[in-house]
């Protein structure tokens, strides 16, 4: 079994929006988790995606997690596909990035999240899914999602995991301030 190598990863948040947080299962969670994850991107140098669905009818991505967009190190794409793959502008953006693993949290699990991991798999990307930082409108919807995506090769990590897999060892001139956002 091939563990998911964290090597020049890409973050890509999905559908994070007004209108959409607040219908999901535990959404202070989902937001809680999807901060932390950000904030370990922007101290680590990860590049961030965030797509916005239908942003004209479902708002744009909350504030609370828009305000931590490092404007150098993410691009905001609008979407109408389910897939984050459906949108020219997203695979424009993730050729010039060229990352060798993509990381995905967001919402909904069922819908935006598992289209776009299953082409990020068929594009042959490794996934990993930060099944602490993604939600649905119910929690069976969720869970079914991840055990497909599981099932389909996505690895399901929390986000906790990934910041380590990412800092790799304790010597890491950001172990700390990365520990300090688990805490």
């Amino acid at each position: 079994m091939n563990l998911p190598n964290c090597f020049d990863p890409a973050l890509i948040t999905v559908d994070l929006q007004e209108r959409l947080v607040p219908s999901v299962y535990n959404p202070d969670e989902v937001v809680s988790r999807a901060t932390v994850l950000l904030k370990g991107a922007a101290e680590l140098g990860v590049p961030v995606i965030a797509t916005e669905q239908y942003p004209k009818g479902l708002g744009n991505t909350i504030p609370a997690i828009a305000e931590l967009f490092v404007p150098e190190k993410t691009v905001v794409v609008a979407k109408t596909s389910f897939s984050v793959f459906g949108e020219e502008k997203f695979r424009e953006e993730l050729a010039n990035l060229s990352p060798h693993t993509l990381i995905f949290c967001g919402i909904e699990t069922h819908v935006c999240v598992l289209h776009s991991v299953f082409n990020a798999l068929e594009a042959g990307y490794p996934v990993i899914i930060a099944a602490d930082a993604v939600s649905s409108r119910k929690e069976s919807e969720k869970l079914l999602a991840l055990e497909t995506a599981r099932q389909a090769g996505a690895w399901l990590l929390s986000t906790e995991s990934i910041l380590f897999m990412l800092l790799k060892n304790s010597l890491h001139p950001s172990f700390k301030a990365v520990s300090k956002l688990i805490k």
